[in-house]
């Protein structure tokens, strides 16, 4: 079993580097104790990164997946330093920041954006991916296109008006007694999920969410948004160039 030691808490979700400690190896990828990598789910792709041996050899890491109760760290190095890694050894872990933070500003963003399509439009949002510096949100039905401005000024207002943005566990039986009211996604929790880690944008949003997130939508910075697909998929784009520096 891994811990998803990125989960705690918003702070944690800014951890660059860990030790930890080796439990399995499987063929070509490395299995931690815990690990401060995002394992692809959820429409987020994983983190990428190096493990460093006890020897001094860096492992990049290709793919991070989860297989039961175990997170995957798909390795590339040369077979000497393979196979010097043994189980037991403690490894430092070092998280590919740029992509992190990137995976980040687009999730919390993501969020905020479902909601306030919500907000203006009652249409929900079936299922999020994010790839590079995009994140594609595929709707219930067409959003009016006389709605991307608005909707581009709300974000606009969560950057120079910053919202914190909170992590909160509850138990899936209360859950299921009071889900979040007026929740702007379809996607359905998985009947394993026990507690429930809630994503809360201050009075914005409220949503079950096991990825990684901002502390606050200053971070999120400059954006775009448009309509595809006859409007049923909002595609909303991170303007590179103006990334925030992140907070402290």
């Amino acid at each position: 079993m891994t811990e998803l030691a990125y989960l705690t808490d918003p702070s944690a979700a800014y951890v660059r580097s860990f030790r930890a400690t080796v439990t399995a190896l499987p063929p070509g990828a490395i299995v931690l104790d815990r690990t401060f990598f995002y394992p692809t789910g959820g429409g987020q792709p994983s983190d990428r990164g190096t493990l460093r041996s006890p020897g001094g050899d860096e492992l990049p890491i290709m793919d991070v997946t989860r297989s039961g109760a175990a997170v995957v760290h798909r390795v590339r190095g040369s077979a000497s330093a393979l196979r010097a890694v043994r189980i037991g050894d403690e490894l430092e872990g070092t998280i590919d920041w740029e992509r992190r933070h990137r995976h980040m500003r687009l999730h919390t963003a993501q969020h905020l954006l479902s909601a306030r399509i919500f907000a203006r439009s009652s249409l929900r949002t079936r299922r999020a991916d994010m790839e590079g510096f995009e994140a594609d949100l595929d709707l219930e039905g067409p959003l009016p296109p006389a709605l991307i401005d608005p909707l581009t000024d709300d974000l606009r207002a969560a950057v120079a008006d910053p919202k914190p943005v909170r992590v909160r566990f509850v138990s899936r039986a209360e859950w299921d007694r009071n889900p979040a009211k007026g929740r702007s996604g379809l996607v359905p929790l998985p009947a394993q999920v026990d507690p429930v880690r809630v994503i809360e944008i201050d009075a914005t949003d409220v949503c079950p969410c096991g990825g990684t997130h901002l502390k606050t939508t200053a971070e999120i910075g400059a954006v775009e948004i448009q309509s595809a697909r006859g409007g049923e998929r909002v595609v909303l784009t991170l303007k590179a160039s103006e990334a925030p520096t992140p907070a402290p």
